[in-house]
């Protein structure tokens, strides 16, 4: 049967490649994947550093198992131009560095020790998507996701393709298509047996046929009962596939679910059901790990989409992102818009065949995935190019026909070439301009951007962004505007019926070129930082979520009298999933003030908005008075099920330290992140506290960046990464005034 397991211990990693070194050991520094060749400071780096060729290497010790046995290496992905060698004989080449790739070994194969050497050149090669002209996000050299030694019998299974056609009949389908390798042209007769079975082990179906060609399908029809994934309770079977030759046996296994999902002209409908799409835009990026997070942090981001912002959708932007990330959003019911690398620039011939290879990559990689609704197979905010995206659709179709295509583009009347006219909407902050005068306008109507007369599936895949940078430490007034640039764009799409959504950019800050950003090579993007702490505009999303699945309670304020111009608090936004909120601001009686559905009327939770409309001066502390407490107190259904406390003289009294986790795996190159924040009486981060924080690990793993690091608006991140040996890990953190602070790992 197949052998699939684990192949990223025990690499030698150096900076510099020779080929005709190819075939022999270097020495250089031992590492586990997934690896970055680079690691960059948080900011002010200088990117250059790893756009050049690194080496790795690896001894694989012949087996008596891969006697009569395919052997290969699979890579998850590595960036960006790689070749690998065996023994210093080239066997590939991959130039995609967001998908998958096979190196066949078994040819080359020899009794004893077999070196395995890839050369990664981190190079912005004009010839590979997304390069060629200038890019706004960061692609970290290294072979960054997980790589995998894979054994076979000599016919085996290449792939496999899950459909459901009918996946809202009572009784259900599951067609089956499986791809059969035979590199050495032995034969492929034999039998496919195909398994259906649910999430407790059951078999719900079964079936097999005879094989005779490179694929076969499988149709198991009039299956009952069986349950439909949805984002609220996201199903999930399981297809096992068992070949049998008489070359012998393989088997392999993938998740699927029975769901529908269509963009029309009357919006985005999921199993039928007419769902408004509200999400965010994701890069795949950490601070110093660049690309290089394993599986805990990519499903972390997955889980703070869903759970913490409350999103239904992500977009992949600008490339196919870690199987981790996707499987985890199968799993929690997260929808995702999945698209090709690029970035506005479209290459010569070659390079948009390699192109049109993403395209089928991406789509022969993931077609299983429940959660991805829509293929996107155009190059991101780039010029109409006909007969390069007609190729591209067409793949598409071809290789699916079960999703529709989405093209993103920023320009207005493109030819719609894709089922779906997807695009990034800036015209919110356009009034600012220089030379602009007009008034503030939040969305364009479709009829303005597409150009067409009559009404096209229609999406917002991006707004706000560089339209309005914002840090999490930015003065409060900046922070406030920021929140409620996003309302309004998130009302606006809600209240359009043939908006099937939007997509904002984007989820978090990102490392980018230095071309781009603040200057010190940071897109302060986010709705979130780097480290994915909130900024407040990360709660005008989570929100938008019922209560029953947490109370949000955030005022958008640091409660200083002298903080915004002028002075005061007011106007102050509260964003909230209560039916009303209590403010008592000192010794004044408390005042009820209800959600503003005047201003918000099509969100399913507005803001409160508290201005000189709800309070007067006397009743909130004009200037000159003394500045007093603040209680917010949060209502569902009569019953208070939140209250905020805002000090007026506010006292660094904590030093948190809140990890993700506590349990670590030894020797998986498993890596939490851990924030810090410094805290007042009330527990509310200090937002101007900035003081120098020393942390230290002992252990076996480490730290990921610096042992000294600043608070930036009273919060801080790192990582702790565990070695190879189980025990435990304390992290300890000092910082003036606090006491010092530790928390334990355990490592298994």
């Amino acid at each position: 049967m197949r052998r699939y397991e684990n192949f990223n211990s025990g690499w030698i990693f150096k900076a510099g490649f020779e080929k005709d070194q190819a075939g022999s050991l270097q020495s250089g520094e031992t590492v586990r994947l997934p690896h970055t060749a680079v690691e960059l400071p948080y900011n002010y780096f200088d990117e250059t550093e790893y756009q050049k060729a690194f080496t790795y290497q690896k001894v694989i010790a012949y087996e008596p198992g891969f006697d009569g046995r395919e052997v290969s290496v699979v890579f998850d992905a590595a960036m960006a131009d790689a070749v690998v060698y065996l023994n210093g004989v080239e066997i590939i080449a991959h130039k995609d560095g967001y998908t998958p790739f096979e190196a066949r070994l078994t040819p080359h194969l020899k009794a004893g020790d077999n070196l395995l050497t890839v050369k990664i050149d981190g190079s912005e090669n004009p010839e590979i998507p997304p390069f060629g002209g200038q890019i706004d996000y960061l692609t970290y050299a290294g072979i960054y996701r997980d790589v995998w030694l894979k054994v076979t019998s000599p016919v085996s299974i290449a792939n496999v393709k899950i459909e459901t056609p009918d996946a809202l009949a009572d009784e259900k389908t599951v067609r089956a298509k499986v791809f059969i390798a035979d590199p050495t042209g032995k034969g492929t007769s034999g039998t496919v047996r195909v398994t259906v079975r649910d999430e407790s082990g059951l078999d719900v179906a079964s079936g097999e046929a005879n094989v005779s060609d490179s694929t076969v399908t499988v149709e198991l029809s009039g299956i009952r009962e069986a349950q439909l994934w949805d984002i609220d309770d996201p199903v999930l079977y399981t297809l096992a596939v068992e070949l049998q030759t008489s070359h012998g046996k393989d088997h392999v296994e993938s998740r699927f679910g029975f769901r529908t999902a269509e963009y029309t002209v009357d919006g985005f409908f999921l199993n039928g059901r007419n769902l408004k799409l509200r999400g965010l835009n994701r890069h795949q990026a950490w601070p110093h790990l660049g690309y290089a997070m394993g599986r805990r942090g990519q499903e972390k981001d997955a889980d703070i989409l869903k759970f913490d912002l409350r999103c239904n959708i992500v977009r992949t932007s600008h490339y196919p992102q870690s199987k981790w990330f996707l499987d985890r959003c199968d799993e929690i019911g997260l929808l995702v818009f999945e698209e090709i690398p690029g970035w506005q620039h479209i290459g010569g011939k070659a390079w948009q065949q390699e192109s049109i290879e993403n395209v089928r990559r991406m789509i022969e990689r993931d077609w299983n995935h429940p959660s991805i609704i829509i293929w996107g197979v155009r190059i991101n905010e780039s010029q109409d190019n006909h007969d390069f995206y007609a190729e591209t659709n067409r793949v598409a179709r071809e290789l699916d026909s079960t999703r529709q295509t989405g093209g993103v583009r920023f320009i207005t009347d493109s030819e719609l070439l894709e089922d779906v006219y997807t695009m990034n909407d800036f015209i919110l902050g356009q009034e600012e301009m220089p030379g602009r005068n007009r008034e503030r306008v939040v969305l364009r109507p479709q009829s303005e951007t597409t150009g067409l007369k009559h009404k096209v599936p229609y999406m917002i895949t991006e707004y706000n962004g560089h339209m309005y940078p914002t840090k999490r430490f930015d003065q409060e007034q900046r922070q406030a505007e920021h929140v409620t640039r996003h309302l309004l764009i998130l009302n606006a799409a809600a209240g359009d019926p043939s908006i099937s959504g939007s997509t904002g950019w984007c989820m978090y800050d990102y490392n980018t070129h230095r071309d781009f950003g603040s200057g010190d090579r940071i897109c302060y993007h986010g709705v979130l930082d780097m480290y994915r702490e909130p900024k407040f505009a990360a709660y005008a999303y989570a929100s938008q979520g019922d209560a029953d699945g947490g109370v949000v309670l955030q005022p958008v304020t640091f409660w200083a009298r002298g903080e915004r111009n002028i002075g005061g608090v007011l106007p102050l936004i509260v964003l909230t999933n209560c039916d009303y909120i209590e403010l008592k601001f000192g010794d004044y009686a408390p005042k009820r003030i209800y959600p503003d559905k005047e201003t918000y009327p099509h969100l399913p939770h507005p803001p409160v908005v508290i201005d000189l409309r709800t309070v007067t001066p006397e009743e909130f502390g004009s200037w000159g008075r003394l500045w007093r407490d603040g209680v917010i107190t949060g209502f569902v259904d009569g019953e208070a099920v939140k209250t905020m406390t805002l000090h007026a003289d506010p006292e660094p009294t904590t030093l948190q330290i809140a990890p993700d986790a506590t349990d670590l795996v030894a020797g998986e190159k498993d890596c939490v992140r851990v924030i810090l924040r410094a805290l007042d009486q009330g527990g509310n981060i200090l937002p101007f506290f900035d003081d120098p924080v020393a942390v230290s690990l002992e252990g076996p793993g480490r730290i990921v960046g610096p042992e000294l690091i600043s608070f930036k608006g009273g919060a801080a991140g790192l990582y702790i990464e565990a070695g190879d040996e189980k025990g435990t890990l304390t992290l300890k953190a000092s910082c003036r005034p606090f006491a010092d602070q530790t928390v334990t790992f355990t490592l298994t």
